[in-house]
């Protein structure tokens, strides 16, 4: 497991008329500032990733289909530094996931239905501070293609 990402269960509350998905509460350990929060689609089977933040810890959870997330460690001094770890997030597996600063991150689509992220991150998005590589960069080492058939959910 990569040092220092929080994996947090989150409540879902169903009825007959919907549900309420909570997210993020300023009371949760997990909870440091609030900067921003956005909402990102992905398609089935595309690639969102390479990216990096150097000081926005983000805040993922799946509001609406289902994505595999993934991260690799490159900070210097980390005791997972070199590691890959995925996450495979929907709203049967619905849990935050908190990624701080100077992780590579991407996700994508699986299943047959566009995904909504939700990122509530501590920071407003600032393009000084992300770097971005293809999802296919050979400096990272993951292969998206492989099989996800037999997916692990952490």
């Amino acid at each position: 497991m990569i040092e220092g990402i929080k994996i947090t269960p989150l409540k879902q509350i169903e009825d007959e008329r919907g549900k309420v998905m909570h997210m993020l509460r300023k009371d949760s350990k997990t909870f440091t500032k609030f900067g921003e929060i956005y909402f990102s689609t992905v398609h089935p089977n595309k690639i969102k990733g390479w990216h990096l933040h150097s000081k926005m810890t983000l805040n993922y959870a799946v509001i609406f289909g289902e994505i595999k997330l993934v991260l690799y460690d490159v900070r210097p001094n980390s005791k997972s530094k070199g590691q890959v770890q995925e996450f495979f997030l929907s709203q049967k597996n619905y849990k935050l996931i908190s990624v701080p600063p100077l992780i590579w991150n991407g996700f994508m689509g699986i299943g047959d239905k566009t995904a909504i992220v939700a990122n509530c991150a501590d920071l407003p998005y600032d393009d000084t501070e992300i770097k971005r590589k293809s999802a296919f960069d050979k400096d990272i080492p993951y292969n998206w293609d492989k099989n996800i058939s037999n997916k692990q959910f952490d």
